[in-house]
């Protein structure tokens, strides 16, 4: 028996909830571990990551993604640019001194050779100025 008292559970019922969860957790995890994988190629020699933020659809009309599978676009900052991904495609990518970058309240605004490239709503609290932070200790304005 698993568990206090009246509510414990034989172990095998245990063993059958168990399982799928389980099975379950393991190809969420494969499946992240795939991304990593395919980002971290597409790096250059010497090249480091410096940090990923997830970013907000563009659009309202987005379905949410399922818990498993985490945000669909990402904000990775490397030691020589910025990159945009969503999911396991690379979108764009520039160069830090290509690049201006804009704090407008809650959103990022990310100017290449003077016109937008983007506007971004981070998800997480901060991540903004982190990533205005960073750009100027890369050089950009």
């Amino acid at each position: 028996m698993i568990g206090i008292g009246a509510g414990a559970l034989p172990w095998w019922q245990v063993l059958a909830l168990a399982l799928p969860a389980t099975g379950l957790a393991g190809w969420a995890g494969s499946r992240i571990g795939r991304i990593d994988g395919i980002r971290a190629a597409r790096l250059e020699p010497g090249e480091r990551v410096l940090g990923t933020y997830a970013v907000r659809p563009p659009y309202t009309e987005h379905t949410p993604p399922s818990p498993h599978e985490g945000a669909r676009y990402h904000l990775r900052l490397t030691s020589r640019g910025v990159e945009l991904w969503e999911r396991a495609e690379l979108l764009r990518k520039h160069p830090w001194p290509e690049l201006r970058v804009i704090v407008d309240g809650p959103r990022l605004r990310i100017h290449h050779l003077g016109q937008e490239a983007g506007t971004m709503l981070l998800e997480q609290p901060g991540a903004v100025t982190e990533v205005r932070l960073t750009a100027q200790r890369h050089g950009v304005a």
